[in-house]
């Protein structure tokens, strides 16, 4: 027996992620019947990986958990880990407050990160994974090397496949995964198809609802899926994709709040190795002052060659010239309008 079901139905949540926000809701991402009736028309013994995901759609069956805040989590720590991203976070507890005590679904504005490389942006779409408790899907577009990765290929073409939001609802546990566009602005311009061509649909939500990926051809419920694209430069972006995103441009975090990072790192390797005890406690504000000057992505390599380095020293203290030579930093963070 199949369902074509697609409402919200509350169920016992399976556990409590860190966040606080339970899995207390199911949703349907795709109906039971159109796979089967997909799967009828296929010929005997013709397109057999076709087949197999098909008849993987049906295993799986057609319910996700979809995440339902019941409050406000805990965001302190985020702020304190991410001071450049104060804005951002600003905009997603405004999201969050505004669905935690009503029966709409989670809805967060698909988002651009903007700024230059190394200032926390892939990170910080990780973090919001795990605030919410949901899965997480990651297409890097630098590397990107077929035009429909996101909407999958006609499974006509020789090595076709399904594209990326298929896999990540179909296989992954969850509704509303958060899905990472890395680098968007260094999709090339060679491919026979525009890789960004998908998102015009799949960042509106209404038609998002009825997505179709080309090589399943079933219409996947790709509404809740929380966007979260990063970019270096905005200009070689497409103006209808900009408009369906908050852009916020992030910029290295300053002097200050650079130094509360590297020290929240420096103790945080530490504690995380069994070397770590025989280093001191704390670093050095020296050591902070030099670590302001790295980007946050520098910084955990930084302190791994400075904490090896002092160990070949013979010494339980990191000093300044066990670091790599930093390299020039950025300041503050605005809300593109």
């Amino acid at each position: 027996m199949t369902s074509d079901a697609t409402d919200l139905v509350t169920v016992a949540p399976p556990e409590l992620p860190r966040s606080g926000l339970p899995i207390a809701l199911m949703r349907s991402v795709y109906r039971l019947g159109d796979v089967e009736r997909r799967l009828e028309k296929l010929p005997a013994k013709e397109h057999e990986p076709l087949r197999a995901t098909y008849q993987r759609m049906l295993d799986r069956g057609c319910e996700r958990f979809q995440v339902k805040p019941s409050g406000v989590p805990a965001m302190d720590q985020l702020y304190d880990d991410l001071p450049n991203f104060g804005l951002v976070l600003d905009d997603v507890k405004r999201q969050l407050a505004l669905c935690h005590d009503s029966r709409d679904a989670l809805e967060i504005t698909p988002m651009l990160l903007l700024g230059p490389p190394g200032v926390g942006k892939t990170h910080f779409a990780r973090e919001i994974a795990q605030l919410l408790g949901t899965g997480m899907g990651f297409l890097s577009m630098s590397s990107l090397t077929a035009g429909w990765v996101l909407s999958g290929a006609s499974s006509q073409w020789k090595g076709a496949r399904a594209g990326k939001v298929f896999e990540t609802l179909v296989d992954g546990e969850y509704a509303n995964p958060v899905m990472v566009v890395d680098e968007i602005d260094k999709t090339g311009g060679e491919h026979a198809y525009d890789p960004l061509g998908a998102l015009y649909s799949l960042l509106e939500h209404d038609t998002a609802g009825h997505f179709t990926d080309e090589y399943a051809e079933v219409p996947i419920d790709a509404s809740q899926i929380i966007w979260v694209a990063t970019a270096n430069d905005a200009r070689v972006i497409p103006q209808p994709i900009l408009n369906r995103m908050n852009v916020f441009e992030v910029h290295a975090p300053d002097r200050e709040a650079a130094r509360r990072i590297a020290g929240k790192l420096y103790r945080s390797i530490r504690t995380e190795h069994d070397w770590g005890s025989r280093f001191a406690p704390e670093p050095s504000g020296d050591l902070l002052d030099a670590m302001s000057q790295l980007a946050p992505r520098e910084m955990r390599r930084a302190w791994m060659t400075a904490f090896g380095n002092a160990k070949l020293a013979g010494r339980d203290a990191v000093q300044t010239r066990d670091l790599p030579e930093a390299s020039g930093r950025r300041a503050g963070i605005g809300f593109v309008q």
